[in-house]
């Protein structure tokens, strides 16, 4: 009896929090598929997640303050579900609390950053799955671009960002500043600019990273897209670069990609390259992909895509591990899958 009446109590108390909220909503995605790798002479049959989206949970709210100003809350964190694992839920996706407003919003906490936004956003792939523009950023089991240690590649912590408000002509644009706090690789900077209106959607982004000392990690990203009839042609150029020591690294990143509806469905496929220069000029790499997805209906998709990626030069990156990746080695991916989202 006193275990049912804590229970009502705790109940009753979660509810009223909820209820000083103008809204509270739970969401969530749920995306899993049968994967095959096949890396160098090494292949890998798997039980996949994240072809097309990043499997997740999270809660997000937002309050009315009156006189035009909101309060909002968003928390998010990612799911295995090929094994059941909750391993994200220390919400690492996204956890920031924002004031909105006639002035646009002001956003702190743990959020993507904008040079990853602009990759991602003309990526047609979404940098998800086999085909994901990332996989010709970060070479094998190195988590960062060009072995940098920057850490902020897709999101930062400790960071203040600023969003311009909507219905200024079609202009968008954030800016972001991440406090270090001590921590070698996560001390960033940068801001992303862009315009849409009608069938044209182009922005560019630059974001640098402090990682040790005067060492810097750099990144420049230019992309576009245009839609006609069914289809969207999308591209973008990207220009990195760290200092190693003494050691000069640069690459480019080209992309060019098209996302074309067939009926209920879409055909998803991308060309990417990538070049070194300065002191790792002669490494490059590209990667060809090509997907389709077909949706049940608004919140459910059956996908497969599959994926060729050829290193040279000594170069070793990977359309997904397992299994470990080889200098110099083509790697091929297949993966076929269902998402759901709530």
């Amino acid at each position: 009896m006193k275990k049912s009446l804590l229970a009502l109590a705790v109940l009753g108390a979660f509810a009223g929090a909820a209820s000083a909220q103008s809204s509270v909503t739970l969401f969530g995605i749920v995306d899993v598929n049968a994967r095959y790798v096949k890396n160098g002479d090494q292949n890998v049959k798997q039980l996949g997640t994240d072809g097309i989206n990043s499997s997740r949970l999270g809660f997000r709210g937002v309050e009315d303050l009156g006189g035009g100003l909101k309060a909002g809350f968003w928390i998010e964190g990612a799911l295995s579900p090929d094994n059941g694992t909750a391993g994200g839920q220390t919400w690492r996706r996204r956890s920031t609390v924002s004031l909105l407003g006639g002035f646009g919003e002001v956003r702190l906490g743990r959020d993507y950053t904008p040079t990853f936004w602009n990759m991602t956003v003309f990526d047609p792939f979404g940098t998800n799955g086999v085909g994901s523009l990332l996989n010709l950023v970060a070479s094998g089991p190195v988590t960062t671009p060009l072995a940098s240690g920057a850490n902020t590649l897709v999101r930062a912590d400790n960071s203040i960002g600023y969003f311009l408000p909507s219905g200024i002509g079609g202009l968008y644009g954030q800016a972001m500043v991440a406090a270090g706090e001590g921590t070698s690789g996560n001390k960033y900077a940068g801001g992303r600019i862009g315009y849409a209106a009608g069938p044209v959607d182009i922005a560019t982004a630059y974001g640098q990273t402090q990682i040790a000392g005067d060492r810097k990690y750099k990144q420049f990203d230019l992309g576009g897209s245009f839609a006609f009839g069914p289809a969207k042609l999308t591209g973008q150029y990207i220009r990195m670069q760290s200092d190693l020591g003494g050691f000069d690294v640069k690459a480019d990143l080209w992309q060019v990609g098209a996302i074309v509806a067939l009926g209920q469905g879409e055909l998803h496929a991308a060309y990417d390259q990538v070049k070194g220069k300065e002191d790792i000029e002669g490494m490059k790499a590209r990667q060809f992909a090509v997907g389709y997805v077909y949706n049940l209906s608004k919140r459910t998709a059956l996908y497969g895509t599959v994926s060729d990626l050829k290193n040279q030069g000594g170069t070793s990156f990977v359309v997904a591990t397992p299994p470990a990746a080889g200098v110099n080695a083509k790697s091929r991916g297949f993966e076929a899958g269902l998402r759901h989202s709530f």
